[in-house]
This record gives C-alpha cells, structure tokens and sequence, in this order.
C-alpha cells in the first residue's frame, strides 16, 4: 500500500481498451499516471486518496491519438480559407465552404481588398489553401484565374490535399518560371507553352513556395499556429498527435521544445522529419541526433518518407489500369533506389520511418523496398507504416503482415472525395474497396486511421464515424463489406495509433502504469448508434493529469 495521496475519478463508464478489464467506473492517478482503475473499493487499498466527481456523468477513453496530422492545421488559419465544405477555425468560427471556383475568385478578390485598405505592402503575398478542383468538374485553376486577383502580389493557392499549388502570373515570374522552355513532370505547360500555374509534387513546389508564403521552414517555426493546433486538438479528445511531415530545423525544434514544455501545453507532440533535401544517410544521423533532443511532449527520432502525390491531385502513381479518367499516371517523389538506402540505414539503427503511399503502385514500390532492406538489416518489431495506403488490396495487406509493417489508412476519403473517386478518379470497383478497414484487420495487420489534418478537419471521432459507416458527402454508401465496428473503429484512434508511433507501452489504453490521458466525453461512443457516432460531444482532456477543459481552449 501506497502512502502518497491520489486522485481517484469516478465516471458514468471508463472504456479502457484494456480486454483484461474493458470498462470500468473508477480511475486512480498519481503523479500524471494511472494507478489503477476498476472499482472504487479495490483502488481504495492504495491508500490516502480524495474522490473527485468532476466527471461522475462523463465517459471516459484513453486520449485520442491521431497518428497522421500536421501541426499546419494550426498555422494555415493566417491564410485564406477557400475548401468546399464549412470548417472551423481554433477561435471557433466557422468558414464556409465554397461552391465554384468563381466563389474561389471572389473570396481572394475580397481578400486582397482587405490588404489593400489595411496597410499591407503592394507586393505583399496573398496565400489561400483547401482548394480542390475536383470538385467544380473539368474546370482547373489556372494562372489567368489568379491573375484576376492581382498582377502585382504573388497570388498562391494550396490545393486541399497539400500536394499542389495554384499560382498567378507574379508568382510564376519571381520563381524564374514565367517562360517558354521549363521542362519538369510538376509543372505542366497551356498552349502557349508557358506553365498554366499548376505546380504539383514537393519539387515544383519548393519553387515558388517561399513566395507566396509557404516557406517550410519559416512555418516549421510557427509558435502561434503551433499553438492553435494544440487548441484544437483539446477539443477533439486529442491528447497526442503527429506532426507528420516538418523539415525540423534547429530553431523549430528549440521553439517546440520550450512551448511542449510549458506547464499548460495540452498536447504530446510526435514530429517526424520530413525526407526532403538529404541523402538517406544524412535523414538518419538527423533523427538520430533528434532523438537526444525528445522531451516527453516532444518525442523526435522518426523519418517520413514520401513514394507518391495525391489521388484527388492525379499525381499518385496507380497500378494498372490507372485512372478511371484516363488521366495520365501520377508522379514518382523518391526513386526506389533511395527508398531501398533509406529502409536499410532507418532498420538498421532503429529508427522509425512512415511512407506516404496514397496509389497501390506506389504501395508496392514500398514493399519491395522494404522486403530488399530486411535481408541485410532484420529487425524483429521495425513498425514502419504505410500512410493512407489507399488503394491497397488483400494481397497487398498479406504482403505488410509478412513484412511486420502497420498501416494507417484514410477513411474521410469516404466522405470528402468518395463520390469523384467512385465517377471520376479510380471508378467504381476500386472505389469501394479504398481504405480496407476490414480487410487489413482480417488479414492482422496492425491499424490505425486518420484525418491528416489540414488536408481533413482534425477530429477522430470522425474519422472512426467514416470507417464505421462509409458514407460519401452525398450520403453514398461506399463499400460496405469494409465497415469495421464502432469498438474496432475506437481503438484504432487509441491503442491501434499508438502502436504505429511506437508507444503503446505509454498510451492508448487505460492501464495501470501508462501515462494519465482521457479523452472526456459527454456521451458514450458504445450506446449511441453508429451513424451518430460523430456527433458525440466531447468535454476536453486529461493529458498527464492535467485537465483541459475544450470550452477553456
């Protein structure tokens, strides 16, 4: 028995992800972790100990991990919101979404009045994000569009998915592009042989990105919109989340550490460092020298890789037959030979990479990768993941389980793009089998899901909601044989994220000895019926004991 005083918690249920007591009504914690939980009798032999009933008529998780987000869903927010549906912003106003690339226009327009009357300079950049095309038909932005906002700024759009950017004519000429003669797979080219401003895949992009305002370094360094992100996350029962793709620079990295280390800070942070601009050798003594820098909220050492673009974007790579469209195949970010390099030196130190593989082409370039990597450098539990992993079938999951790979897969596709993959990017039959929730946990490969927030609203209680019900903005049900159940759905948000990160001894359940992190909720996940589950409300968190109430965020 314990002398030290504790908290004891007492809820209207505890879903603990734990199968050997999986709900309970007590928790105790101590120090900013779990002493035990189960009934108030048997927590009680601990010892000296106060009864708090602060959520007496709440349910309680382990704390939602999203294991595939970006902490840009705080920083984009200084931008130009221009995406399709309604979305909030970290103070909680809502934006509306836009129906035309007209409505897209008028938005920059009115925009770029606001510089013009508040005193910004003339040749100020003006940036939007959450574009997509797709949306609007045949119609693609092009630079004649932007240049109806200004010829004088640089004018730049980030496409919904991240990987394209739409830019005008300024833009263009200040990145040395605006002639006859460019010749690079991201940058295609209209009639009179100049680029049209579509500039697609991380090379074209870094092109023009610094100015516009999506220098990856500077946003790398954002403390305020690394903050919203952290509000953000309190609202949704996020207690740990991924920054998933972050060049890493000293100067962020010592901003993140003294902002992770503020006694307030909410959030437990995983970065990963972006592969962009090494060689792999120079990645993996980077995340290694990072790894001496974790903090607990700051937890660094790992590589995200990139093999492919966007579905959505026409720049990932698909396997034969390709687009349902005709559209031609997508682009190649990083050779084999690289990724072969790379999976040998991160297996053979120990360090963590994810891989981007949105088409089921560029998903077998990765297991082939992989499966040439482990002869020369066998590791028994590497856990390296394939993000969103879209259009992997069966055979292709069996080829993960083998490999000891995890998946983490993308199911608000469903709902944000289902119906242009279903009539215009992959087709029907493909269509119905992306994101195979059912088939990777049939076939035991370790799962979670996420929003990749910004390119989604952050919210895993959505993302569960997708892969339970599948359904498209038009309310299409888009391949039911691969919903999963609401439990399976729950714990891939928790237990199922935490183990892609490697730290499921510490989170995603509610155990003794792991760290003291709840997701609050309001109603309870198991009773309410499967298409409400996105609307359960949520209180805040308990992030190492600490209380984060998501009307204080």
């Amino acid at each position: 028995m314990s002398s030290s005083p504790f908290v004891i918690y007492r809820a209207k249920r505890i879903l603990t992800m734990n199968p050997a007591r999986p709900e309970a009504t007590h928790v105790a914690v101590r120090d900013g972790r779990i002493l035990g939980v189960g009934p108030l009798d048997e927590l009680a032999g601990w010892g000296t100990h106060t009864l708090d009933e602060t959520f007496a008529d709440k349910v309680l998780m382990p704390g939602l991990v999203e294991g595939h987000s970006h902490a840009a869903e705080g920083s984009f927010w200084r931008y130009r919101y221009l995406g399709r549906f309604d979305r909030m912003d970290p103070d909680g106003r809502v934006w509306p979404g836009l129906g035309s690339i007209e409505a897209v226009i008028a938005s920059l327009q009115e925009t770029e009045r606001g510089l013009a009357t508040g005193g910004a300079a003339p040749d100020a950049p003006l940036s939007g994000w959450g574009l997509d095309p797709i949306y609007y038909g045949d119609r693609r932005m092009a630079r004649e569009d932007l240049d109806r906002v200004s010829t004088v700024r640089a004018v730049g759009v980030m496409h919904a998915s991240g990987h394209i950017f739409n830019v005008n004519s300024r833009a263009l000429e200040l990145a040395g592009l605006l002639r006859t003669g460019v010749n690079h797979p991201g940058v295609p080219l209209g009639a009179d042989g100049l680029p049209t401003g579509e500039l697609k895949g991380p090379d074209a992009m870094t092109m023009v990105g610094r100015h516009i305002g999506y220098d990856r370094e500077a946003m790398a360094n954002d403390e305020g919109g690394l903050r919203a992100f952290a509000r953000l996350c309190v609202r949704q029962g996020v207690t740990t989340a991924t920054d998933l793709a972050n060049l890493l620079p000293d100067d962020a990295v010592a901003m993140m550490r003294r902002v992770t280390g503020e006694a307030r800070f909410p959030v437990r942070i995983v970065p990963f460092r972006r592969f962009q601009a090494l060689t792999p050798r120079q990645a993996v003594d980077h995340a290694l020298a990072l790894r001496g820098q974790a903090t607990d909220r700051l937890r660094l050492g790992a590589i995200k890789l990139f093999v492919d673009g966007s579905i959505q974007g026409f720049s990932a790579r698909l396997r034969w037959p390709g687009y349902f469209n005709g559209a031609p195949n997508g682009l190649w970010y990083t050779p084999p030979e690289t990724i072969r390099e790379l999976y040998a030196l991160a297996l053979g130190h120990g360090v963590l990479v994810h891989s981007h593989t949105n088409g089921d082409q560029a998903t077998e370039m990765a297991l082939d990768c992989l499966e040439a990597a482990l002869p020369g450098q066998p590791a028994r539990d590497h856990r390296f993941t394939l993000q969103h992993c879209q259009l992997a079938d069966a055979a292709q999951f069996r080829r993960m389980r083998q490999l000891g790979m995890c998946v983490n897969l993308f199911p608000n596709h469903h709902f944000y793009w289902g119906d242009q993959h279903y009539e215009i990017t992959v087709g029907p039959e493909r269509a119905l089998r992306m994101n195979a929730c059912a088939t990777a946990l049939a076939e035991g490969v370790p799962m979670a899901i996420h929003s990749d927030a910004p390119v989604t609203p952050l919210g895993p209680l959505f993302t569960a909601w997708c892969a339970v019900n599948r359904r498209t903005a038009s309310g299409r049900m888009l391949g039911g044989s691969e919903r999963i159940s609401v439990a399976d759905a729950l714990r891939t948000i928790t237990l199922g994220a935490a183990w892609t990160l490697k730290l499921d001894g510490e989170l995603g359940s509610i155990e003794c000895g792991k760290r003291a992190d709840f997701a609050v909720l309001e109603d309870d996940p198991l009773a309410v019926a499967p298409e409400a589950l996105k609307d359960v409300r949520i209180w805040g968190t308990v992030q190492d004991g600490r209380l984060f109430p998501a009307a204080e965020a």
